[in-house]
């Protein structure tokens, strides 16, 4: 029997369908990162919080760049051809600013200052941890303290998302969106 990590197939144990139950579904289908959350009980439980209400302090458009440049950053096609699919249009992505996201440079044309620093924030965080002077000035600046904690805990929240999702070399879904 192999270790690798994979979509947990059905049928569940009554413990893991009923925590399954709690994730989104289209049409009862469950997402494959999902189903390879189910590895573990208590992962599928507390592993992710899910950040992703209508009580977030972040606009949507904000919720989704931050989760596209981490995707991007870590490699994760999986879950940025998702959020793709399923978010970029309600956030009022454009074609080329959802491409760049996965871009190294940031071109600061495409995106409000905000949008930009916000971008330059998460690049720095995925890279080092941490803030330079200059950029931490600028995040503090255009974001609250409640909005500061969200995209933090949406940028290790995804982080782990992508960990997940590439290592346990996951296709993309059928109706995900492919790296440009």
């Amino acid at each position: 029997m192999s270790n690798r990590l994979a979509p947990v197939p059905e049928p569940w144990p009554a413990d893991v369908a009923a925590a399954l139950a709690l994730y989104p579904a289209q049409d009862g289908y469950i997402l494959q990162l999902f189903r390879t959350f189910a590895n573990s009980l208590r992962f599928l439980k507390k592993g992710v919080p899910n950040l992703l209400d209508r009580a977030s302090p972040l606009p949507l458009r904000i919720r989704e760049i931050t989760i596209l440049r981490i995707t991007a950053n870590k490699d994760c096609e999986y879950e940025w051809g998702v959020h793709v699919a399923i978010f970029a249009a309600a956030a009022r992505l454009t074609p080329a600013q959802v491409a760049a996201t996965r871009a190294a440079a940031i071109d600061a044309a495409l995106w409000t200052p905000a949008e930009a620093g916000l971008l330059q924030a998460l690049d720095q965080l995925c890279r080092a941890g941490r803030l330079d002077d200059g950029v931490q000035a600028r995040f503090e600046a255009d974001w609250t303290r409640e909005q500061q904690l969200e995209i933090l805990a949406l940028a290790g929240t995804y982080h782990t998302i992508s960990f997940v999702a590439n290592v346990a070399r996951l296709p993309g879904e059928a109706f995900g969106a492919a790296f440009p």
